[in-house]
């Protein structure tokens, strides 16, 4: 075990596979760029089926949706994962529940996020995000209550058609030129009502614009979650 850099990272995935396949890709990633070599993110993967998920999350079936992440998170606590990472933004609506089931420590998405846009001494946020993401207030509650951050959406047109755009076209791999549109049009929209700000806070999003392409600041939640597991990795390496 001394051999290892970092302890093990566990996460909660298919929401959806390509959400998956990111986080797998930008860990390994991040890992070789600070250690070097042939080093890689020691990692566990416990893999959900995103169709029950989606279906269960339209319907409003939360705690089954939770039932089944705790189940995943279970199963890496005995992999023997340091920690627990949920591979998806919208998962983050149960991840109070997930925490309090878990011996195991969850590291929240909107954590990382709170501390980077304060680091640049801005408080107002655009969220941009699946209609979960957007409405539910599990993620711009905690940016609000633990990092003091005013957290603007959208309206409901929008949110509407970018929750489409997500789960219909962007979970499945298909990505277009007119869904680039539509989504900077709104992040426009919010830079216009003096968003300091974004976070793009879908993990398929980062691929139908890069964070430079935005009118304003744009943070990727989804490499700052993969940073903050990367630290939070090295620093509990086992010895």
């Amino acid at each position: 075990m001394a051999d290892y850099p970092m302890a093990l990272i566990g996460l909660i995935g298919g929401m959806s596979w390509e959400s998956s396949a990111l986080y797998y890709r930008l860990l390994n990633l991040a890992a070789h760029r600070r250690l070097g070599g042939h080093h890689n993110a020691r990692s566990v993967l416990v893999t959900l089926d995103f169709d029950a998920l989606n279906r269960m999350a339209a319907e409003g079936r939360w705690d089954e949706v939770a039932d089944l992440i705790i189940d995943a998170g279970r199963r890496l606590e005995g992999a023997g994962a340091a920690f627990a990472m949920i591979t998806a933004v919208s998962g983050h609506a149960v991840a109070d529940r997930v925490e309090a089931a878990l011996r195991l420590p969850l590291l929240h998405i909107a954590d990382p996020v709170g501390e980077a846009v304060r680091a640049k001494g801005l408080t107002r946020l655009g969220l941009l995000g699946t209609r979960y993401t957007m409405e539910m207030g599990f993620f711009s509650a905690r940016l609000r209550d633990k990092f003091g951050l005013v957290v603007l959406v959208p309206p409901q047109k929008q949110r509407d058609a970018l929750h489409r755009i997500i789960v219909e076209e962007l979970t499945l791999g298909r990505i277009t030129e007119e869904a680039r549109e539509t989504l900077l049009s709104m992040a426009g929209d919010l830079a216009g009502q003096g968003t300091e700000a974004l976070a793009v806070a879908c993990t398929e999003l980062p691929l139908v614009a890069g964070m430079e392409d935005y009118p304003v600041a744009a943070f990727d939640v989804v490499q700052l979650h993969v940073e903050a597991a990367l630290d939070r990795a090295i620093s509990e390496a086992p010895h």
